[in-house]
């Protein structure tokens, strides 16, 4: 079998680690694999191709501020990608997150469905099924059809125009028609019965695939010995301590304040902030991972604190690395946790957040080697290929 995966980045961030790790798993089983990726470092791999450089999908963000379609545009890009798909001629062309400004989604999807290519579609976001913003929050209009957004620059970042409706009607008849053609795989339960309820989806087929964890790298190693004073550790894509920001920065420092025996080390991309309790350690973006997982094995505890999550690799992690996990509910997060070795408060109480993590750090309440060999049962890459692969012959 020959699948192409297409994905924003490659071997970096969430979906970029997803994507390589089933490239070279696909690989490694001896199927054909192509992945096409927009943006990001380059790499060696073998049949891995970058569709375009960084400043392109720049200069698409930049104008897609003034368009109001954030998904639009990429005319270039997107032709090459038509062209190297019909040059290699998978058998399934497998779309993960393809948010990130290399390509025309409504083209792409409408190509795809008229050419009558097998598609499998991640839903790592809800962008596929809003047709708008990455996570809807509260507003419910993208289940029947945006219109008037009630915050259009932070849900698609226009600066002029509201065209959420034209995007919107753009999805709908980009994916109407493709159902036979196409398998959609949400990353957690909560992501498939939201995507159920919008029109955009409502008629498809799904099943939910968990992320898969690279269990080479986060694991439980025999030698490994938590910190000497409690120590937890917040792993995030965006740490900032703006009140309404979706990341919850704000929050995780309110906890360290009221925790201030308790060491917490944030790794992530942060803003600057002048001042920070003492206790609270910003380690910046940890791109290597065996150090990431270092972080994860010495801690006491993981901490989540968004808004709102489709499942959180973070989460996965920890527990493959043998380390607990509490945070704020999210959607995705406490659908996927082991129940045993982890546990959730509502979304801003701090206080019963902060009460919650005191009671996890307690050295000798977890059999952490127990949580790393179960964690590895239900989110490790050879369970997720597995999946994929019936997805794929099933499609």
């Amino acid at each position: 079998m020959k699948i192409l995966q297409i994905n924003n980045v490659y071997g970096e961030k969430s979906t970029g680690k997803i994507t390589k790790a089933i490239h070279l798993g696909l690989l490694e089983m001896g199927h054909q694999s192509v992945v096409v990726f927009g943006r990001g470092k380059g790499t060696s791999d073998p049949g891995v191709i970058r569709l375009c450089p960084d400043f392109y999908g720049k200069w698409n963000n930049l104008f897609s501020r003034f368009s109001g379609m954030m998904y639009g545009g990429c005319f270039l890009s997107t032709l090459r990608l038509f062209y190297i798909i019909r040059k290699e001629k998978p058998d399934v062309v497998h779309l993960q997150c393809i948010n990130g400004y290399f390509v025309n989604i409504y083209r792409l999807i409408g190509w795809l469905k008229k050419h009558r290519i097998k598609t499998v579609v991640t839903l790592h976001a809800e962008f596929m099924y809003t047709a708008n913003c990455g996570h809807a929050f509260s507003c419910d209009q993208w289940k029947k059809g945006c219109q008037k957004c009630p915050d259009k620059k932070k849900a698609t970042k226009s600066l002029l125009f509201d065209h959420t409706g034209r995007s919107w009607r753009a999805m709908k008849r980009a994916f109407s028609g493709f159902e036979s053609d196409c398998i959609i795989c949400p990353v957690s339960p909560w992501t498939e019965a939201r995507a159920r309820e919008g029109e955009i989806l409502k008629n498809f087929r799904f099943q939910t695939v968990y992320n898969g964890v690279d269990l080479q790298t986060f694991y439980r190693k025999n030698d490994s010995a938590l910190a000497r004073q409690p120590e937890v550790l917040h792993v995030t894509a965006h740490f900032d301590p703006t009140v309404d920001h979706a990341k919850g920065g704000y929050h995780l420092i309110s906890l360290a304040k009221m925790l201030p025996q308790v060491r917490f080390l944030v790794a992530g991309r942060a803003e600057k902030t002048e001042y920070l309790p003492e206790n609270l350690t910003l380690l910046g973006e940890i791109r290597d991972q065996n150090r990431l997982s270092s972080l994860y094995q010495s801690a006491w505890a993981s901490v989540l604190v968004s808004e709102k999550e489709t499942f959180s690799m973070p989460c996965a992690e920890s527990l493959c690395c043998g380390t607990p996990v509490v945070g704020f509910l999210a959607g995705g997060p406490e659908q996927i946790a082991l129940k045993e070795y982890s546990d959730f408060v509502p979304f801003g109480q701090t206080e019963k957040l902060a009460t919650l993590l005191a009671s996890y750090l307690d050295k000798d309440r977890f059999d952490r080697n127990k949580i790393a060999e179960d964690a590895a049962k239900t989110y490790g890459v050879p369970a997720m290929l597995e999946q994929y692969l019936a997805i794929c012959r099933r499609v």
